[in-house]
């Protein structure tokens, strides 16, 4: 008598009991917490400094804290009152959205001529992407002792330069309604190698076939300019110019070195502002309201371009 073995997984026949139907499926492994172990040195140092202090500083901005005296009472939100009604504070706020403008529209246009020039074929590329990256290198500290050297009244090189061509001397640090842009020039000089290099990295990474393309339609370099290259660079735009709002909105250290907020204000910017009024002040209460409609409108800035973005792109 012959025995037919019909397989336990056949349409329309039950399963026999105790057969495996499916012996290629795949087995759940054992779930390890081993990788938690790994993860939580992270985790303790990014609550212990990042996530406590804004609790805590969001916690300090609704009392009266001082820097002088123990203890706090809660004021609500007095704090954030006051500093909405401050004319000072709305003045270094203006201060820093003027530096913002002044700074990172050249800090976009003139990367983006730098690299390009280099990714062109200009001579001695080596020494042009070491040339304009150099700054870049440099501590703050170094920066701003040798910008105050140049700008000085009376024996300062540029003032010297001015002098025997004939004009006159200028109050680079001095004068309030040039201070500023003196300050975004040194800005300019120091930190324009780190969007020189995201320009570079990204024209290097365009297909050579659609310059190939373009010049076998008869396309010259202005054409193949403005029909490939700056479309292909929106997405790389798009990133410097959000990073460079962000770092501008937060200037500090070359402001504070190079001038200390003055001449009578013109350069304080909202930083200095929460500096003074938290350690000078004494008020750390009122300067952490003020940090935090600051930080408000930081975030509101990333939102709006990246909704811009977004909706550019689409």
């Amino acid at each position: 008598m012959t025995t037919t073995n019909t397989p336990a997984n056949s349409p329309g026949l039950p399963a026999v009991a105790g057969t495996r139907l499916n012996s290629r499926a795949p087995r759940r492994r054992p779930t390890s917490r081993t990788g938690y172990w790994f993860l939580a040195p992270y985790l303790f140092f990014f609550g212990l400094f990042l996530i406590w202090p804004i609790i805590y500083g969001l916690w300090m901005s609704l009392t009266n804290r001082s820097l002088v005296t123990e203890g706090a009472k809660t004021v609500g939100l007095s704090n954030y009152s006051e500093a909405l009604t401050d004319p000072q504070m709305w003045s270094s706020l203006g201060n820093t959205l003027f530096f913002t403008v002044i700074s990172s529209v050249p800090l976009v246009v003139v990367s983006f001529v730098m690299a390009y020039l280099v990714y062109t074929g200009l001579k001695g590329q080596w020494l042009w992407r070491l040339t304009f990256f150099a700054p870049f290198l440099l501590p703050v500290s170094v920066v701003t002792a040798i910008w105050a050297f140049l700008f000085t009244n009376d024996f300062g090189l540029v003032n010297g330069m001015l002098d025997r061509l004939g004009f006159s001397q200028v109050g680079w640090l001095s004068d309030e309604h040039v201070a500023m842009w003196s300050i975004a020039l040194v800005t300019l000089w120091w930190t324009v190698g780190f969007n020189f290099l995201l320009y570079l990295s990204a024209l290097q990474n365009i297909p050579d076939h659609l310059y190939e393309a373009a010049q076998l339609d008869g396309a010259g370099s202005w054409r193949r300019l403005f029909s490939i290259t700056l479309p292909m660079m929106k997405s790389t735009t798009g990133l410097i110019i959000l990073l460079q709002a962000l770092a501008s909105l937060k200037v500090f250290d070359q402001i504070f070195l190079l001038t200390q907020g003055g001449p009578n204000g013109a350069t304080r910017s909202i930083l200095q502002y929460i500096y003074d009024s938290g350690f000078i002040g004494y008020r750390l209460g009122y300067a952490s309201a003020t940090s935090y409609i600051f930080f408000a409108l930081i975030v509101l800035v990333s939102l709006a371009q990246m909704w811009f973005a977004k909706r550019k792109d689409s």
